[in-house]
């Protein structure tokens, strides 16, 4: 690689490593540092063949989710299946809250509800769900790319990110009520 090319690099990692860190943090928790570090090291040895520059950010932030793929896949070997839970399409979070009423005199029942959770307990939740799931989510919601943007680094068609963000929502929405249950976010607000 040529200095100005890797002084160009060292440039956009430099300006991209915060939100890098974050996605990877977000994909694979605690294993963010090395689905990074891999990160960096395909880039910067495909950053000769980039031919557009201004696709680089969004580039990088492909090579991530590649390497947070990889990871997932030597970590598990086998693929959660979710798909399995037949009344997960069936399962609405903002019923669900109406018709428990953890909190009895709130007139601001969801919003109470959503108060319980610390940003450390939306990313237990986030990080409980299968990386299928989670990546659609992780980009399109909190990083802000389209879906035609996901579906090319995902290399997956538009239907099936669409499909997979849903269903992700959903299961999301799910594993949000149960870790409140699990964690006392319910019972807690009640008794006050």
């Amino acid at each position: 690689m040529a200095t100005a090319d890797a002084d160009h690099f060292r440039a956009l990692a430099t300006r991209e490593l915060p939100r890098l860190y974050s996605v990877a943090r977000r994909l694979v928790g605690p294993e963010a540092e090395d689905a990074v570090q891999d990160c960096l090291l395909k880039a910067f040895r495909g950053f000769p063949a980039l031919e557009n520059p201004d696709a680089a950010p969004a580039w990088l932030v492909t090579v991530l989710v590649n390497c947070c793929r990889d990871r997932g896949r030597r970590n598990t070997r086998r693929l959660e299946d979710s798909t399995a839970d037949e009344d997960l399409d069936r399962f609405s979070l903002y019923r669900k809250i109406a018709d428990e009423d953890p909190f009895p005199y709130s007139d601001s029942l969801h919003l109470d509800f959503l108060a319980q959770f610390s940003r450390d307990d939306v990313r237990a939740v986030l990080l409980s769900l299968p990386l299928l799931y989670r990546a659609p989510l992780v980009l399109v919601h909190m990083e802000g790319f389209s879906t035609r943007e996901v579906a090319a680094m995902l290399d997956a068609p538009v239907g099936t990110v669409l499909s997979r963000l849903h269903r992700g929502r959903k299961l999301f929405e799910r594993r949000l009520w149960d870790y409140a249950d699990e964690n006392g976010l319910l019972r807690r607000e009640a008794v006050r």
